[in-house]
């Protein structure tokens, strides 16, 4: 059942977009939930998956701005959530369950990035806690859902920035080490990856699979609250005249492009019996051989692919684990 991390040359790359990779789909009968899918990248997921005929369901942190942001989608439901509140992802995950219905999609693209040190009710650092912590617990309460599709699967939105850091076992909320803004939100995407390698191998014979994602570098998003103008022209994100540049051979896309994997992974037939495995550019990505500590920040930008620290499938299992213990509950 495992799948090699290797591209499969899908005709797809960089500069695809969501419609581009919908095409010729039919998703009429299909339910999909988009967490963080009133804004950027998920906003743009949810418009790609209902032309396609789905019927999409968002949990929003601010039904205010959801219910603006997707007034004229007559397929979408909108219900409140806060990723970061084991409650408030449990009251969810009851809800949608005690509809009976089937899930066949779950994209988890809700997050933050570059915070500072914050953390949530229960002392863990707010990148681990929202980026990965909520989603696991999302995920796993949504299980009986996701069997109930008879083929479903599961998209973590990560990003290249895994790049930034290992998953730390030993202090996964800086408790012990100094806080970085950036290692943090590398450690929660590194979580990402490593939590679609268990997932899929564990839920694989229930015909649930699990993709990681690499969207590319989009400033067009809500995303980058936390970075200042200057911080984003220095990376040659913003020109000089503080508009997003737009290249996608230098991973710099559009939000449309950027869906482009994140739909690419929820739908595309190719896809079919393979999970488990990080992708980009609407492929499945290569593992790269470069060394990260050993790597200016550009040539990290550069670089392609996944580290392999980030697939290890025993670093996925003792994150598992982890997860499970920190959220007080048991996956089945």
């Amino acid at each position: 059942m495992t799948t090699r991390q290797a591209p499969i040359h899908s005709g797809f790359e960089a500069a695809t977009t969501a419609t581009e990779v919908i095409r010729g789909i039919d998703l009429k009968g299909k339910t999909a939930i988009v967490t963080g899918g009133y804004s950027g990248l998920g906003l743009q997921t949810v418009r790609t998956l209902v032309s396609a005929g789905a019927n999409v369901t968002v949990p929003a942190r601010s039904h205010e701005k959801a219910a603006k942001a997707l007034a004229d989608k007559r397929s979408v439901e909108i219900e409140s959530i806060e990723l970061g509140d084991p409650e408030s992802v449990d009251a969810f995950a009851d809800r949608f369950l005690a509809s009976g219905r089937p899930l066949h999609m779950l994209v988890n693209g809700a997050g933050i990035m570059a915070a500072p040190l914050q953390r949530d009710k229960r002392g863990y650092e707010s990148h681990f806690s929202m980026n990965h912590l909520g989603h696991f617990q999302l995920t796993v309460r949504l299980l009986p859902a996701l069997r109930r599709a008879n083929g479903a699967r599961v998209v973590l939105v990560s990003s290249w920035a895994h790049r930034f850091s290992p998953f730390h076992f030993e202090d996964p909320n800086f408790e012990r080490r100094e806080y970085d803004r950036w290692a943090g939100y590398g450690q929660s995407k590194t979580a990402n990856i490593l939590f679609a390698v268990d997932l899929d191998k564990r839920f694989a014979g229930d015909d649930i699979r699990a993709f990681a994602v690499h969207p590319g570098g989009i400033v067009a998003t809500g995303l980058v609250k936390y970075i200042s103008q200057d911080e984003l022209r220095a990376s040659g994100a913003l020109d000089e005249k503080g508009q997003p540049v737009l290249d996608p051979s230098r991973d710099l896309k559009t939000p449309e492009q950027g869906a482009a994997t994140i739909v690419w992974c929820a739908t595309n037939p190719l896809l079919e019996g393979k999970g488990g495995v990080y992708c980009e550019n609407s492929d499945i990505a290569a593992v790269s051989s470069k060394d990260p500590s050993k790597m200016t920040i550009n040539d990290l930008k550069d670089d392609k692919g996944v580290m392999p620290y980030a697939i290890d499938s025993g670093a996925a299992h003792r994150l598992w684990e982890l997860s499970e213990e920190l959220i007080g509950g048991r996956a089945s």
